[in-house]
């Protein structure tokens, strides 16, 4: 139970781990290790599919609080990594023993950087290396402006890793399959590699420790204090990042990755103190996560940055409706929460992912990316639109990087986000929690047209119905304006042919014409004058010279040579540089201009192509993309102009 200053009785502090790294690295299964090396209930079953939700757990180890915080791996899942990177005090990049896959890491290691996040680097799998660590650490260092320092050996039999050295006590452990692995005695052959490793190690770490430096030198074996010393400074700094080994499908470097964040991850006091977060206070906190749970209502995942917040209390003028822990994976009411817990709080109404509870100004919080991919919702049956539309917005809540919009000339429903599988994965959501049946088609594209040459058409309405008939005679000349120009009005009439009375409905009856043109598609760029007409002083009204206008309009435009204009884009292409030659072969298969590329400046290896690409070209484009380089090309775009269509 909290003190009266928020924070947990008996010394204890809650701290906070992301997992975090490329799909595939083995995050969801670590994560169910970690929760069942502190005692929680272990998984069963196979492996893991890919997950597209970030997870939250909470654990005891050695009477430490904890909550875990498990990423999903996708790109396409990038705002939920960053959220919660924005809550944890430290995180746990997973990755493979696969040199060719450390690309995957830049990304993610500058996430890190803009979040001033101290992280460690747990390679997974290792019972799968092919080839040597030393490989491996190589390529994830080519991703870093980190130190990384290795802080374990792994030990060989034959092909087969079975054990690793701890570099820093010079200790050997032999891998047991479920269960904590055993000192033995260092291997002989292992001796030359791990002395190698370790002066590395110290070489690095001395870097940043004048005393460590001192005993380098004068070849002086320094106390493990020493060594600890700058190793848990140089993390806290993101100077230095410590690489760790294990498999954790079979327990193996489990315990030791507990024991490493025990020591190493930095209490909520520092992280608050890093963040600018004053100590005292009234209780803060930091939603970085909505979810809607069922019977359990609208929960908003938070980090207390000030405690405690007690169930029924008030924050920000609410009242809390409920505080949930996740020691199970299934929701856990508590009474109150301490300094440093992430907790779900209950009921939030109206507080939305990104806010912050207990201040005036709020913290700081990432901006969802811009969306790269788009599918119309259509429903297979019209009366569920009321329950699609709060299930829509209720998407939108729980996820950021998607974004609901109606578009008024189509009038279709668009979910913009990350990607084929984040939009998926969002109206698999939506089908389920409200049961309804959809499909999704492509967004229309925002076509338009003109004309090619001037015209001028004649168009006379007359109409006698029994008392005032209706009369109105007009005539108008139609020509193209430049690209951009939009449309224009204006009168010739000499001699009151037309009465000025009638002349606003003409204007106003012949830019309504342009909504839609002989294509079907709204017509722009034109200027259309009234250079003529007739009127009667009886059967003459507003209404009968807007429709001789439109008949005009439509007889006029047809005769100018239509033409279909398509909207064109300029886009971004971001890539590691080895797949600009890839990204631009895929943008001129587009109808793509190249116009250049250069290297994206803070993004050391990677090149920014810039382009322009029809609309209707983009639409599957960050599929393709990702499909060529490894999942790590991006793009952003905004409309540039208009362009006649090569082709529809």
């Amino acid at each position: 139970m909290p003190d009266a200053s928020g924070r947990p009785a008996g010394g204890a502090r809650p701290r906070s781990v992301a997992l975090i790294g490329p799909q595939g690295s083995g995050k969801s299964t670590l994560f169910d290790a970690l929760i069942a090396a502190a005692g929680g209930p272990a998984r069963r079953g196979g492996p893991r599919g890919m997950g597209t939700e970030l997870r939250l757990g909470h654990a005891s180890y050695l009477g430490d609080p904890w909550s875990l915080l498990d990423c999903p791996g996708s790109v396409e899942f990038a705002h939920d990594a960053a959220c919660a990177v924005t809550v944890a005090d430290l995180a746990v990049v997973v990755t493979e023993p696969a040199p060719g896959r450390a690309a995957a890491l830049g990304p993610i290691f500058r996430m890190l950087d803009e979040a001033g996040l101290p992280a460690v680097v747990f390679i997974n799998k290792i019972d799968q290396l092919d080839g040597r660590v030393r490989d491996t650490l190589a390529a994830l260092q080519a991703q870093t402006r980190r130190k990384l320092v290795l802080r374990q050996v792994p030990i060989r039999e034959g092909e087969q890793v079975t054990g690793y050295v701890d570099v820093v006590s010079e200790r050997a452990y032999r891998y047991r399959r479920g269960a904590p692995s055993e000192q033995i005695e260092l291997p002989a052959a292992m001796r030359e590699r791990e002395a190698e490793a370790r002066a590395e190690l110290l070489e690095a770490l001395a870097d940043h420790d004048d005393g460590l430096l001192e005993k380098v030198l004068e070849d002086v074996t320094p106390e493990l204090a020493e060594i600890y010393r700058p190793l848990h400074t140089g993390e806290l700094n993101g100077a230095v990042v410590s690489v760790l080994l294990g498999a954790a499908e079979h327990n193996n470097g489990v315990q030791r990755l507990w024991k490493a964040l025990r020591h190493d991850v930095p209490g909520p006091e520092e992280t608050a103190d890093r963040r600018g977060i004053a100590p005292e206070g009234p209780p803060l906190a930091q939603v970085f996560r909505t979810v809607h749970a069922g019977h359990a209502g609208r929960l908003s995942w938070a980090r207390i940055w000030r405690g405690p917040v007690k169930d029924g209390g008030q924050l920000d003028g609410q009242r809390v409706g409920g505080l949930h822990r996740f020691p199970n994976g299934e929701a856990q009411k508590v009474p109150e929460a301490a300094t440093g817990e992430i907790v779900a709080l209950g009921r939030m109404e109206g507080v939305t992912t990104g806010a912050t509870l207990g201040a005036a100004e709020p913290l700081p919080f990432p901006k969802p990316p811009p969306a790269v991919h788009a599918l119309a919702v259509v429903l297979e049956d019209r009366k569920d639109e009321v329950r699609m539309s709060g299930a829509l917005q209720r998407l939108a809540e729980e996820d950021p990087a998607l974004a609901v919009v109606m578009d008024p000339e189509s009038s279709q429903t668009i979910l913009h986000g990350q990607g084929e599988l984040h939009l998926r994965a969002a109206l698999e959501r939506l089908s389920n929690s409200v049961g309804i049946k959809l499909r999704t088609v492509r967004p229309q594209i925002p076509y338009r047209e003109t004309i090619r040459h001037a015209v001028t058409q004649h168009s006379r309405l007359k109409r006698q119905t029994g008392g005032h008939g209706q009369f109105a005679d007009v005539k108008i000349q139609i020509e193209p304006r430049p690209r951009g120009a939009g449309f224009s009005f204006e009168e010739k009439v000499v001699g009151g042919a037309v009465p000025r009375r009638f002349i606003p409905a003409v204007g106003e009856a012949a830019e309504e014409a342009t909504k839609k043109g002989p294509l079907g598609h709204p017509v722009v760029d034109i200027a259309v004058t009234l250079l003529d007409g007739t009127f009667h002083s009886v059967d003459s009204s507003d209404m009968a010279f807007a429709t001789a206008t439109r008949m005009a309009m439509q007889e006029g435009l047809a005769k100018g040579e239509p033409v279909l204009l398509e909207p064109i884009h300029a886009v971004t292409v971001t890539v590691p540089a080895e797949y600009t030659p890839n990204a631009q072969r895929l943008l001129t298969g587009r109808r793509g201009q190249i116009l250049g590329y250069a290297a994206k400046e803070g993004w050391e290896g990677w090149d920014a192509v810039e382009a322009l690409v029809p609309a209707a070209e983009l639409q599957d484009l960050i599929i393709e993309l990702r499909s060529q380089t490894q999942g790590l090309g991006s793009y952003t775009h905004r409309f540039d102009h208009l362009a006649e269509a090569r082709h529809k």
